[in-house]
């Protein structure tokens, strides 16, 4: 090997700060359009050129949608644009699809490996995959008759917004705000792991998220922040007939200016060794407390 064979390699002497800013760059926009991160150590970790470092990239103003619930939530969306798919015969079969199939865009019989080039090796792809135009998200003020939302602040992990997706559209959530920046985009990785919920809840993407809870409550909800710290336990702390249910990234929990602005902080109480969830666990269990109460609420 060669003296510059490591150059830049992470931990290295030669691994400069800005090798670790184009690294960081790298791997934000390969999450943004929904690829898994490329992290190899050395030239001799790099991946096969069919694997994720060399997976093909959307086009721009489109996302990857792969694995069967995803794809077929995505065809059952009529609000769902769909420019190209391609699948294995076996795919097409467990989708109930006929491969001559008259439908209003390109169907392409593939093998698994000409998905993997696409989409790396690492997605779990089921043999199915749509090229769509993303949703078009929700204006904040046509919540409609929603007596639920789910708001996100700075959960950017796509993993993690999207099991949040899923669980709030079990629960009958109306609604996932999210704000504009820091926020996971719409991507196959986060249409993965929601698995299918992407398609079910209407998306609402707002600039600033103290002004937005503010709109929020003007709408008759209540906003209740789950904090690990908050004064009252979350059965104890929800009121009225719309709620607001409002997260912070795992870690950092909620901002300051969202803990000042929400209803009421509320907490789960766990008599366990281990006092904090994963916050798409600790979302799943704050919904089921939210629609239990909003059940005893005259008229639900």
């Amino acid at each position: 090997m060669s003296k510059d064979d490591d150059a830049g390699a992470p931990g290295s002497s030669r691994d400069t700060h800005y090798a670790k800013l184009r690294r960081a760059h790298r791997d934000a926009k390969r999450e943004r359009e929904g690829l898994p991160p490329a992290q190899p150590r050395s030239k001799r970790d790099l991946p096969a050129r069919k694997g994720a470092l060399y997976a093909d990239r959307t086009p721009p103003e489109t996302v990857y949608l792969y694995g069967l619930h995803t794809v077929r939530a995505a065809l059952d969306n009529p609000a769902r644009r769909i420019l190209s798919m391609k699948a294995t015969r076996n795919a097409l079969m467990r989708l109930e699809i006929a491969e001559d199939a008259h439908l209003p865009f390109p169907l392409e019989l593939v093998t698994p490996q000409e998905i993997d080039r696409l989409l790396g090796d690492d997605a779990v792809h089921q043999g199915v995959l749509v090229e769509a135009a993303p949703l078009r998200p929700r204006a904040l003020n046509d919540l409609g008759d929603a007596v639920l939302v789910v708001v996100l602040d700075q959960v950017t992990d796509p993993h993690n917004a999207g099991a949040i997706m899923r669980s709030a559209v079990a629960f009958g959530a109306g609604a996932l705000v999210t704000t504009q920046r820091h926020s996971p985009q719409e991507s196959g990785v986060l249409a993965k792991a929601a698995s299918g919920a992407l398609e079910l809840i209407d998306h609402i993407e707002v600039r600033n998220l103290a002004a937005a809870l503010e709109e929020i409550k003007a709408q008759g909800f209540v906003t209740v922040g789950l904090d690990s710290e908050g004064p009252v336990a979350i059965e104890d702390g929800l009121s009225g007939r719309r709620i607001a249910l409002v997260l912070g990234a795992e870690g950092k929990g909620l901002r300051q200016k969202t803990r000042e602005t929400v209803d009421v902080l509320a907490r789960l109480d766990m008599p366990g060794a281990i006092k904090s969830l994963n916050v798409s666990n600790a979302t799943a269990i704050a919904l089921y407390a939210v629609r239990q109460h909003l059940a005893k609420q005259p008229g639900s």
